[in-house]
């Protein structure tokens, strides 16, 4: 079973930063590789009392890379899920993934194998990170047609791996590849439907927004700097106003997801869907208003010139439409509208 990592604080998430300073311009497969060597996905657990550092870790690897902080949100959930199911992470260095998008042409079949275990066949979508990790947390589907989730070992006969149709430019070091799998031994986790209907799924789900609000600080933070060097000399009160308009978005977004880590910490069983779609819902409407407020005040030069900033801009927009945008409103009114919440209420 999977040891409970202990809390993470300010030291914490001050030390994985200086990590991520020290390998600056790594790939990011090979970064995250020195982050689990380096006992830094030992995150705190999400509902185990320090949510909130969970995901302050997240966006602190987010404002670094977003390509890296994919695979490393991946990695984390998966590890946090194998807590879940009460199962093993591997060997020291196992490099873990969640690869659980389920398009209607690519879904994976759980099958009985002769031995009394089971085996995967078919095709996974998404896969990111694919080749630079060693297992991976699957959503796949009984002969019952029940969804289930199985943890796989990688390095098997009958995995292969395909970048066909592969041509992103945002989010591009992450990989994203499909797998095949043909007759390749798993083990399930939990039972039918235990991915959607445990605890942490929701928990999970908010998580992914600390990396979108990571990526979106290190914009503010470097519209802050040039505005602070430019000003001294020539203020411009146009681009000053693009500043307080994303200090207000991402001010907003923080102190929500403060308030949400608190709720789920106080009730780590309770179904966290209203809290983590409103996160999610937050984070992407501020990262929006950051990345054109900060676009328009320092135009084209960081985009063009400046690589960090280039891979944020080009990144940030496509990792966020792992968010479902209108199906998330619509999904947050309608379960407000059932159970009479009233989250405005101050």
């Amino acid at each position: 079973m999977l040891s409970q990592p202990s809390s993470s604080g300010a030291d914490e998430v001050g030390h994985l930063r200086a990590l991520l300073n020290d390998m600056a311009g790594q790939p990011p497969a090979t970064a995250l590789q020195r982050l689990i060597a380096a006992g830094a996905d030992r995150l705190p657990l999400p509902g185990h009392g320090a949510t909130l550092a969970r995901w302050r870790a997240l966006a602190a690897v987010g404002a670094r890379d977003l390509s890296l902080a994919k695979l490393f949100e991946g990695h984390t959930d998966a590890l946090a899920i194998l807590h879940e199911a009460g199962a093993d992470r591997g060997g020291d260095g196992a490099a873990w993934a969640t690869w659980c998008a389920e398009p209607p042409d690519a879904r994976l079949r759980l099958e009985p194998a002769p031995d009394g275990g089971f085996v995967l066949h078919g095709r996974k979508a998404w896969c990111s990170g694919a080749r630079s990790v060693s297992h991976a947390v699957v959503s796949c589907w009984n002969r019952d047609g029940e969804p289930m989730l199985a943890a796989v070992e990688l390095r098997q006969a009958g995995v292969r791996m395909t970048d066909d149709g592969w041509q992103a430019v945002g989010m591009r070091d992450s990989a994203s590849f499909d797998v095949h799998f043909e007759n390749v031994a798993a083990v399930p986790l939990g039972g039918p439907n235990f991915y959607v209907k445990r605890a942490g799924f929701w928990h999970g789900g908010a998580g992914v927004a600390a990396c979108w609000f990571g990526a979106a600080t290190a914009l503010a933070d470097a519209l802050s700097v040039a505005l602070r060097a430019r000003s001294a000399a020539q203020p411009d009160p146009h681009r000053l106003a693009g500043l307080g308009e994303v200090a207000v978005a991402l001010q907003g977004a923080a102190a929500l997801m403060r308030e949400a880590a608190a709720e789920i910490d106080r009730a780590p069983m309770d179904d966290a869907m209203t809290a983590a779609l409103s996160v999610r819902l937050s984070v992407e409407a501020a990262a929006n208003v950051t990345l054109g407020a900060v676009g328009r005040a320092l135009g084209p030069g960081p985009m063009c010139k400046d690589a960090a900033m280039a891979r944020r801009f080009a990144d940030l927009p496509v990792f966020m439409r792992q968010s479902h945008a209108e199906r998330d409103q619509e999904a947050l009114g309608r379960r407000l509208a059932e159970t009479m919440e009233q989250p405005w209420t101050l």
